[in-house]
């Protein structure tokens, strides 16, 4: 029989170095409807601060003796998401596990109804994500939402604490917040787990906003889709990219073709290659500016992102090939 004093579900969110949002985060995760003595937060510092103990510190002392209750644990890194996640779930005193992240405003239903959902046999779950958006969106805004349509996402799902224990967990060699809750969700297919569906345990995930050209660096990512193609070569074709990016690599050879011709002296080939170069970046970019903002800020960073994403995609491409040892296009 289970302990009464013992929480039925543990939160955990990872974070780094973004306090102001964690206590956003926090202070919904203290509306919940479901009682707090039923659920227990846990706070996993990646990059350790005082600043972030401090608001975790005084979570704890306001929502003392009815709880919820408050963990925090450092995790000297960063180490990244799933790293961080894994401590946490370790941690946790609840045999249900629900994840979110530290940017996230979840609803004040969302653990009652995600604990409604998953049931006393249920062993993972998705829950909704929504991205509000004021206006026509950037590039990057409409990219971002995206997330809503997601399969599985760590910023709303719960799963079974014996379930993470069968799995090993999160995967930790997905050091950045990309790809590692599809490696798990696509291991919990595997293991034959089926992943309910709870549209009414609901988290609003607000699109932060991002500095001029954050799209190039988010190109790094990449290196990690060829980890998750490593080991789901079949499912990674299937839900994530049906074929390789053929375009990028097109650009990229028309790019490289302007300084062969030079060297060599056959000027036709650089023109030929200038010529496709400029048609097919051109593409790209309208594109990448149909149904989103027309500022000229927005335009301008799109004509200038366009220009260095493909060569940059297919550098951590090969970077990433290169680390995991898989032939990823």
């Amino acid at each position: 029989m289970k302990d009464p004093a013992e929480p039925v579900v543990s939160v955990v969110v990872p974070t780094c170095g973004r306090p102001e949002l964690l206590n956003r985060c926090i202070e919904a995760l203290c509306r919940q409807t479901l009682p707090g003595a039923r659920y227990e937060v846990i706070i996993v510092d990646d990059r350790p601060s005082p600043r972030t103990a401090e608001i975790v510190t005084e979570w704890r002392r306001r929502t003392e003796p009815h709880g919820p209750a408050f963990c925090y644990l450092p995790n000297h890194g960063p180490h990244g998401p799933a790293a961080a996640r894994n401590r946490g779930w370790h941690a946790a005193r609840s045999a249900v596990i629900a994840f979110t992240d530290d940017d996230t405003v979840p609803t004040a239903q969302w653990l009652e109804h995600g604990l409604v959902a998953l049931g006393p046999r249920g062993e993972a779950l998705r829950g909704r994500i929504v991205m509000p958006l004021d206006g026509v969106p950037t590039d990057y805004e409409r990219d971002a939402q995206r997330l809503e349509t997601a399969d599985f996402v760590t910023a709303n799902c719960f799963c079974r604490k014996s379930v993470l224990q069968r799995l090993g967990g999160f995967d930790e060699r997905f050091r950045m917040a990309w790809r590692e809750d599809s490696d798990l969700y696509f291991r919990l297919l595997d293991l034959g787990v089926e992943v309910i569906q709870a549209p009414d345990a609901v988290v609003v995930h607000p699109v932060r906003p991002a500095r001029w050209g954050v799209s190039i660096t988010q190109q790094k990512k990449i290196l990690f889709d060829a980890l998750l193609y490593k080991k789901h070569p079949l499912r990674y074709r299937q839900k994530i990219r049906a074929r390789p990016r053929w375009d990028y690599y097109a650009i990229g050879l028309l790019l490289l073709a302007v300084p062969f011709g030079l060297t060599t002296g056959h000027r036709w080939i650089a023109l030929i290659g200038a010529a496709g170069w400029l048609c097919m970046t051109a593409r790209f970019c309208v594109e990448r500016l149909r149904g989103t903002a027309r500022t000229w800020s927005h335009v301008g960073e799109m004509i200038v992102t366009s220009v260095v994403i493909p060569p940059c995609a297919l550098f951590w491409r090969m970077v990433g090939a290169l680390r995991f040892r898989v032939p990823f296009t």
